[in-house]
């Protein structure tokens, strides 16, 4: 399958989103307003479309300090296209990034089941925890 890869969403794949994120238990709930806020002050968008279309098929978006820190977000794949490889195609680009690559740690959180989808990227568990305020 052919990928064009965008930096930035309109609006139609902003709309996507959201319904990408109502099917997901870890963004589920979210608000559309919210989401266009959140897109505006996200460092890195990574948007992934099939080729020949607009229609937004994946997503993540990264936060970054572009030396030492870099936090991945939101990696989501429509159930449309799992288990095709688009995945690996997002945490691929992700982390060839030109400004990126170069960042001393790429850190993510994922549910248990994924863990060895990402260590396949040499992402590794950590003994420190995750603190959460929550408003």
């Amino acid at each position: 399958m052919e990928i064009t890869v965008v930096d930035q969403l309109n609006e139609a794949q902003v709309k996507k989103l959201y319904e990408m994120y109502q099917n997901e238990w870890f963004t589920k709930g979210r608000v559309l307003k919210d989401i266009k806020e959140m897109l505006l002050h996200t460092d890195f968008v990574f948007g992934f479309c099939k080729n020949g279309s607009n229609e937004l098929i994946g997503f993540a978006r990264v936060i970054s300090d572009h030396v030492y820190k870099a936090f991945v977000f939101d990696v989501i794949v429509d159930q449309d296209y799992r288990e095709k490889g688009l995945g690996k195609f997002i945490v691929d680009n992700i982390l060839n990034h030109p400004t990126l690559k170069h960042v001393s740690h790429i850190e993510c959180y994922c549910p248990e089941k994924l863990v060895p989808f990402y260590q396949k990227w040499d992402f590794k568990p950590r003994t420190s925890l995750l603190l959460r305020r929550e408003m």
